[in-house]
């Protein structure tokens, strides 16, 4: 039987080359203001529109502040991208969620909370963290500027199929332990190179247990370790999620995606062309230590010894560390923090705020540390405010900010100064991400509150 991966992948084929790359259909485009603008050039020189308008969704998430939404943007650069995209999206009649829009938020967390994003449909956008929707049953991928111009154009594109990978993850997770650690954990054992080349499916009891918004963290930070994308088998937690929500099908149209839905699943006699099993025991809160998302170590661990070390990484590893001020061999726990940022897309929703409160709850921020709080969109801000979340936020000393990219990038106002340290609960660590000469260290949500409070790196399971 085939897998997962090889159903929905071979269904979407429109024409195979011979050892040559595929033609696969597109069912949904994704779109925001960095990576578009070229390609709607691309259409208006050709004289074309989009194909099919009503399958591309256009929302700025990058470069809009989180501060003050309702005034135009300083920065010149980033309200250019932003307007641009605006116009565009109107001149190709295309469905539009621009800033301080209800349904606007970050591109990858709104599409599956929209419904939006379902099983078994093949979904691209500009950005290489379009793998989180890949959680809902979908082959989902990132794509370069001159693609996006080809599924506007064709709603095709031209792609070498990936091989398969599955990855299973058995136990249960221990107290305070996250998708978020478990994916910083699978990365430091298999490298952020162990997976190029593949489409992972995760598997096992762990990610069976884990809810939906887990699962989209987990597969959003695939592409960290080099895969094409991740995914995971729908199930009964995916239907739940996605019944009821605003694009999910309705009455019949339900019945019968539901029965199509239920086929998604790799058979026991599916082949992968590789396999790896993980143990939910080994894996305890995380954190990084250098400028890679697979630089990391359990939160009570050791950064390693330079001689636990290959002769050919040394020098980066010996440069990763200096560019962080950290130690071989050393503990990073009670190391002072200057910043913490929860949010993005791979830990902007719901259930991220609400581990985050769990911690603060009747405790206060570390004076010493700025905070910068952002929803992944209007909706998860909604949901804070009616479930009292940003009540505890305020009593803590937090302050909720507006959805966005925020401190994930510096592509807006939200930026580390240099030699600050920020744990934060984003998806890469590399040098100057967060800002020129910013240290980034990935975390969980509960890491993050716990360092909020106690200025420093701290076990939360100490504060659970």
């Amino acid at each position: 039987m085939n897998t997962l991966f090889d159903k929905i992948w071979d269904a979407h084929i429109v024409q195979k080359v011979e050892d040559g790359p595929t033609q696969l259909y597109i069912e949904r485009l994704y779109c925001h203001e960095v990576t578009s603008p070229q390609a709607f050039d691309e259409l208006r020189s050709r004289g074309i529109g989009c194909l099919r308008p009503e399958r591309i969704y256009c929302m700025p998430d990058h470069n809009i502040p989180t501060l003050e939404q309702e005034k135009p943007i300083k920065d010149a650069v980033s309200r250019k991208q932003v307007d641009t995209l605006m116009s565009n999206a109107k001149q190709f009649g295309l469905s539009m969620f621009g800033i301080k829009h209800p349904k606007n938020g970050i591109i990858h967390v709104v599409g599956p909370e929209l419904g939006l994003t379902l099983p078994g449909m093949t979904i691209v956008c500009g950005d290489s963290h379009t793998s989180t929707h890949g959680a809902m049953g979908a082959v989902a991928f990132g794509i370069g500027t001159s693609e996006v111009g080809m599924v506007m154009a064709s709603q095709c594109i031209l792609q070498q199929k990936p091989k398969a990978m599955r990855i299973n993850v058995e136990g249960t997770l221990g107290k305070g332990v996250t998708s978020k650690d478990v994916a910083l954990y699978i990365m430091s054992q298999m490298t952020t190179s162990g997976a190029t080349g593949y489409f992972v499916e995760y598997a096992g009891s762990v990610v069976r247990a884990m809810s939906m918004e887990s699962r989209l963290t987990l597969c959003n930070l695939s592409i960290e370790m080099g895969a094409r994308g991740g995914m995971v088998a729908p199930d009964e937690v995916t239907y739940e999620y996605i019944k009821g929500r605003e694009y999910a099908p309705q009455g019949e149209a339900w019945d019968k995606a539901l029965a199509y839905w239920k086929t998604l699943y790799s058979g026991d006699d599916a082949i992968f062309d590789k396999e790896y099993t993980f143990h939910a025991k080994d894996i305890e809160p995380r954190i990084t230590y250098g400028t890679n998302p697979g630089m990391g170590i359990g939160i009570t661990e050791q950064v390693p010894a330079i001689d636990s070390i290959d002769e050919a990484g040394k020098v980066s590893y010996l440069k990763s560390l200096e560019y962080m001020g950290f130690e071989a061999g050393k503990q990073l726990l009670g190391q002072p923090i200057d910043y913490v940022f929860i949010g993005s897309c791979t830990n902007g929703r719901i259930e991220d705020f609400r581990a985050f409160a769990q911690i603060v709850k009747g405790r206060k921020k570390a004076d010493t540390v700025t905070a910068w709080i952002v929803p992944g969109s209007w909706s998860v801000q909604r949901q804070i405010v009616a479930e009292g979340i940003d009540k505890i936020l305020e009593e803590a000393g937090f302050e909720l900010r507006q959805p966005g990219c925020s401190a994930c990038l510096a592509m807006n106002d939200d930026k580390v100064p240099a030699g600050k340290y920020c744990v934060s609960t984003s998806n890469r660590n590399f040098e100057g991400r967060q800002g020129p000469g910013a240290r980034t260290i990935l975390a969980s949500p509960y890491v993050a509150a716990a360092a909020a409070i106690t200025g420093c790196i701290t076990d939360p399971r100490e504060l659970l």
